[in-house]
């Protein structure tokens, strides 16, 4: 079963989530040979204020 863990900044609508994880889904399914019942997606939604870069925070972009 894959499972596959996405960090990302938040406030993506639940319409572009949806169309990502079917997105995946089917990516997953025709490279791993998968079904889309054994494919599981955990999206992890991180404020800017809590990720850096280069020693820069993206809330200070």
């Amino acid at each position: 079963m894959p499972t596959i863990n996405v960090q990302l900044f938040e406030g993506r609508t639940p319409e572009q989530k949806r169309a990502f994880v079917k997105a995946i889904t089917e990516a997953t399914c025709a490279t791993l040979d998968a079904t889309p019942e054994s494919v599981d997606i955990i999206l992890h939604e991180i404020k800017k204020e809590h990720w850096a870069t280069a020693g820069r925070l993206w809330s200070e972009e």
